[in-house]
């Protein structure tokens, strides 16, 4: 019998596991389930998809955009920053994009109305409003995205789906209980731009290495540093809200995002990606890609490991260390899944993903990059983005009646199809809870400095293990909570 994971993706289990796994949280909210009118029909401009955007920073002006720029059939209409300057330069930035994807989107340009948000809320309010891209901070990502599907929008989350676990669980229950669809931004499940990934996963999962064995992921570490001067909050700048439920810290530029507004301000990598208070650093960063990929060539989105260890360097390791940013460093962490394999993450390792297997072994990575301190870049240099052991494993043809994945064309179109078809798209949230989950079991496990025992099934530390357990959730600030 053909085996196929193509349109709707085969949950399995997730419908019982979740209710079973809700990490003791309920969501007190009442849920709208009118699918909006306009997600129906051709492109007419009265039957196009209206879109937000939730952040207007270098992912979303540069990547999200532009993504959904190319779609014929929707339209983003509003914008959203805290930075008022951002959010002011968001409807030009939208213009852009889409002069950028005439070609694609049939001469669409951007020449509407685009409305100004600086509360997120307040735009989601607006009926005419169907579907929202939240492109913000990691912390922000499963409360947002929660409201939105909570005011009955559509959404597109860039990873990692969450800051903790339990935030994770929640976000997943409530797309669950709303029926809203979301798509998780792991490009890497998209045969544009990187048709390598997928053509992995169904090699490795058609057998063409035998039993799967090893998995090697490598991911950079970044570095200390950042001023931790004390600033005064900009004047343009609602620091209270971008903090959200994290607890209260003085603000300082190297915690947040560079002042400048120009291009090359917006481009470069802002400084919440290396404290702890809002991102896990380089394990969710870029783990939330390269352990999806590794999970999907598996078979086990919808589970995790369920032994883990390692360790890392952390700048405050060090007594004397004065700088700001605290996320790990140099790291080598290790996973045992129920199906015997053995995972290894380390920032020693090239920036990619090694599948062994007891016939040969495949390599895979998003091209030719090598590793830095900080993000992987571009090197004619680098590495090749698929090898093999033999090269006849690439030229494997994969058969009729053997496993063929789900097929996306690119990550925002799928998500667009699927907003107008209501059929699952192929990063739905529970598959994205579960790799991000998997990336803050690794954290775990660096921060204790010691071996953890996982249940995926109930989401919960095996032996008792309150210490552990303690780092499933975070203390979050009541007025920005998710029942805010």
């Amino acid at each position: 019998m053909k085996k196929e994971e193509k349109g709707n993706i085969n949950r399995r289990d997730f419908l019982s596991s979740t209710t079973k796994a809700s990490l003791g949280t309920a969501l007190a909210l009442n849920f709208p389930t009118i699918v909006p009118a306009s997600v129906f029909g051709k492109n007419a401009p009265s039957n196009r998809i209206n879109v937000a955007s939730i952040g207007c920073g270098r992912i979303s002006t540069s990547h999200d955009m532009t993504g959904i720029a190319r779609y014929a059939g929707a339209r983003i209409m509003a914008v959203c920053d805290l930075d008022r300057r951002r959010a002011d330069a968001g409807p030009q930035a939208v213009r852009d994009n889409y002069k950028k994807a005439t070609k694609e989107n049939g001469g669409l340009t951007g020449d509407w109305d685009i409305k100004v948000y600086y509360d997120y809320k307040e735009l989601l309010q607006n009926k005419d409003i169907d579907a929202v891209h939240i492109s913000t901070p990691d912390h922000q990502h499963a409360i947002v995205a929660v409201h939105a599907v909570t005011a009955g929008k559509d959404v597109y989350l860039q990873k990692p789906a969450s800051l903790t676990i339990e935030e994770g669980r929640i976000l997943s229950n409530a797309v669950k209980k709303t029926g809203r669809i979301l798509q998780m931004g792991s490009q890497q499940k998209s045969i544009d731009p990187w048709p390598q990934f997928k053509r992995t996963c169904e090699l490795v999962r058609n057998g063409r290495i035998g039993k799967l064995q090893t998995i090697e992921v490598g991911l950079p570490g970044d570095p200390g540093g950042g001023n931790p001067q004390r600033m005064d909050v900009p004047s343009y700048f609602h620091y209270d809200a971008w903090l959200g439920a994290t607890p209260e810290v003085y603000y300082t530029e190297d915690r947040v995002h560079s002042l400048d507004t120009s291009p090359k301000g917006i481009g470069s990598r802002p400084g919440w990606l290396r404290c702890e208070q809002f991102g896990a650093g380089m394990i969710t960063g870029w783990g939330a890609h390269h352990i999806d990929t590794a999970h999907w060539a598996m078979g086990t989105e919808y589970s995790g490991p369920i032994e883990i260890w390692g360790h890392a360097a952390f700048p405050t390791d060090d007594p004397s260390y004065k700088g700001l940013w605290n996320v790990h460093g140099i790291f080598r962490t290790e996973a045992l899944y129920a199906n015997g394999v053995h995972m290894i993450v380390s920032n020693e390792l090239p920036n990619g993903i090694k599948f062994i297997g007891s016939d040969g072994w495949i390599w895979v990575t998003r091209g030719a990059y090598r590793i830095t301190d900080s993000d992987p870049v571009a090197d004619k240099d680098g590495v090749k983005p698929i090898d093999a052991s033999n090269p006849k494993i690439l030229q494997s043809i994969i058969g009729a009646n053997e496993i063929h994945l789900y097929e996306s064309p690119e990550q925002h179109i799928n998500w667009l199809d699927c907003v107008k078809s209501r059929k699952q798209p192929v990063a739905p949230i529970e598959i994205g809870h579960r790799s991000c989950s998997a990336c803050l079991l690794h954290h775990i496990a660096m921060k204790l400095k010691r071996k953890i025992y996982w249940d995926p099934e109930k989401e919960a530390f095996k032996n008792g293990d309150k210490e552990a357990t303690a780092m499933l959730s975070r203390p979050r600030r009541k007025q920005y909570d998710f029942n805010a």
